[in-house]
């Protein structure tokens, strides 16, 4: 399956419904340090509901030792500043979607690390921002599980 990867996420509802994406498409879910809150936080609980137990959920000191770990063939940076869209690529098992904090998104650092195989982005109206951190990771998810014809779905 596919591996998402939040890049020091903020926000702890926006993680705990991505423990429920994650649990719900048996995909990993990779956290980057630091974490904007603990994983304990009651918020994180409440938005995972019971599905924290049947997700794979990892929390890495930072990302090169995320990246010695997952040893990505493919990574893809979601930006609002890409000019690719999401549906453009065509989806690997292995591939990683990563995604950064709420506030500001990936920094330019990780946006330029060596293992980002592209930068992609999500269609929003012109003069918009951003989206829900969640909402992203399940707009891009389900397009690249669709890909593969929603394989292991009931």
């Amino acid at each position: 399956m596919f591996r998402i990867v939040y890049f020091q996420p903020c926000i702890p509802p926006n993680t705990g419904n991505a423990i429920r994406i994650a649990a719900n498409t048996g995909c990993e879910l990779h956290l980057i340090e630091p974490l904007g809150f603990s994983l304990s936080d009651a918020q994180v609980k409440r938005a995972g509901l019971d599905y924290h137990e049947m997700a794979m959920v990892t929390v890495h000191p930072d990302l090169p030792t995320a990246w010695e770990k997952l040893k990505p063939e493919r990574v893809f940076a979601f930006t609002a500043h890409a000019s690719r869209f999401h549906t453009d690529v065509a989806y690997r098992e292995g591939d990683v979607l990563l995604f950064g904090p709420e506030p500001t998104g990936l920094p330019g650092d990780v946006l330029d690390d060596p293992q980002v195989t592209d930068r992609l982005r999500i269609p929003m109206l012109a003069g918009r921002r951003s989206m829900n951190l969640a909402n992203a990771t399940s707009v891009a998810l389900y397009e690249a599980w669709r890909q593969h014809g929603f394989d292991g779905a009931v």
